[in-house]
């Protein structure tokens, strides 16, 4: 019997999805659950386990949540997140959306400015930012402060997660930018151009046209930027590795150090999926709290 249209369009569609299928459930799907599987066991990198594994069940869950590091990894990765993803990242990102919206001079140079650090790849933007860093006076920004009369400073040591968010900060500002940017541009001039003939202030316009009609873009910002920034580890490993005194132990760098570090791949890998599990409850929230369709 032969496929109608309607059906031979659908199969082709299917056809055409299936590599992107096929890689997510190589790289997603699959690494996932062998995560899973190797959280139950005592897995290790060196002694007995390395040898031969044996299955321990819930051990490393039950070891993990009563693991004051771990708690510690966990509240420096929401400050971090909350500091330069939805604080930091956002509000730059908005205000640079706002003036791109306007008719300014040098309009393309201050684009470039802003989208080329996201260019940059994670690992050289933490040796860039080790170089500002720099204890001594010789440090990038050591040399610019000390034109202010401010004595060098060690900024990995004495401010060190708040220098991280900075940096992340630094880098995230251009996606922010590019998608509330399509956000402001998603707005129709009409409804801007009858608030001003109503006699709406510039505040009114913003806080009762401009920001609820962006919310959905605002919405898929915070999702996206919340999740990646979660799973961040190239930037913080390059800066600070995790110091001084698990200061910036992010998530990602405690599943390092615990799997390759203390060579525990069974624990490292529960580590892991609570971290999975945790993401996927973000999003959840965002999904459930905030109401919106994207």
């Amino acid at each position: 019997m032969a496929l109608s249209y309607k059906r031979r369009k659908q199969l082709f569609y299917r056809l055409l999805m299936s590599p992107a299928l096929l890689l997510m459930g190589g790289l997603i799907v699959f690494p996932a659950f062998y995560a899973f599987s190797l959280s139950l066991t005592n897995e290790a990198l060196l002694g007995f386990a390395a040898r031969e594994s044996s299955f321990v069940g819930l051990r490393n869950f039950v070891r993990l949540f009563t693991d004051p590091l771990f708690w510690n990894s966990l509240k420096v990765t929401l400050i971090f997140v909350i500091g330069s993803a939805v604080v930091g990242q956002f509000l730059f990102g908005l205000v640079s959306a706002l003036l791109l919206s306007r008719p300014i001079r040098f309009k393309a140079m201050f684009n470039a400015m802003i989208v080329l650090p996201n260019a940059v790849p994670e690992m050289v933007v933490g040796f860039i930012w080790v170089s500002m860093y720099a204890t001594g006076e010789y440090g990038t920004l050591n040399r610019i402060v000390g034109w202010f009369g401010v004595d060098p400073q060690q900024w990995l040591f004495s401010f060190p997660l708040m220098a991280i968010i900075i940096v992340n900060t630094w880098r995230g500002i251009a996606f922010a930018m590019i998608l509330l940017t399509s956000g402001l541009e998603s707005i129709p001039k009409d409804i801007y151009e009858a608030a001003r003939v109503d006699g709406a202030s510039e505040r009114q316009i913003f806080f009762r046209i401009t920001l609820p009609m962006l919310m959905p873009t605002i919405f898929l910002y915070m999702f996206v930027s919340t999740v990646t920034t979660f799973a961040i580890f190239g930037l913080v490993y390059t800066l600070s590795r995790g110091g001084p005194a698990n200061t910036t132990e992010i998530i990602g760098i405690y599943i390092y150090n615990q799997s390759f570090t203390a060579f525990q791949l069974g624990y490292g890998a529960a580590v892991a999926v609570v971290s999975l599990v945790i993401s996927m409850l973000i999003g959840y929230f965002y999904v459930r709290a905030l109401k919106v369709e994207v």
